[in-house]
């Protein structure tokens, strides 16, 4: 089964698909959120409270609370642990997915399901 970002991949070949160095800021806690984001290359770490609550591996996506929820509001910071490559995708592009190829929402609800998993106290 293709991965999320291999979808994302596949479907917008013309997306813009950024550099961001190690230690940069994709977002940050609190900022109104409007994108989500495919990791193509690299790893980025989640913050809250300046403590790292996860980490983001390459073929995953990361911040699609943006466009889930409404009015969302980014509850963690997200920052490069690595040079990385990410392609954003808006609420326009992430419908089209999810109408087009429903193994793409099954691909970012296993995502939500794993990190709300993983986050539960008995788990760490």
């Amino acid at each position: 089964m293709l991965e999320a970002t291999e979808i994302i991949e596949l479907f917008f070949k013309h997306l813009e698909i950024k550099n961001i160095p190690l230690g940069e800021v994709i977002f940050k806690e609190g900022e109104k959120g409007n994108t989500m984001f495919a990791l193509i290359e690299g790893e980025v770490e989640l913050f809250l409270n300046d403590k790292v609550v996860e980490i983001i591996y390459k073929n995953d996506v990361f911040g699609e609370g943006a466009l889930v929820q409404l009015n969302h509001i980014r509850f963690t910071t997200a920052i490069a642990k690595t040079d990385c490559q990410i392609a954003g995708l808006n609420k326009e592009k992430f419908l089209f997915l999810l109408q087009e190829t429903p193994l793409f929402a099954l691909d970012i609800l296993r995502s939500l399901s794993s990190r709300l998993y993983h986050s539960l106290p008995y788990n760490n």
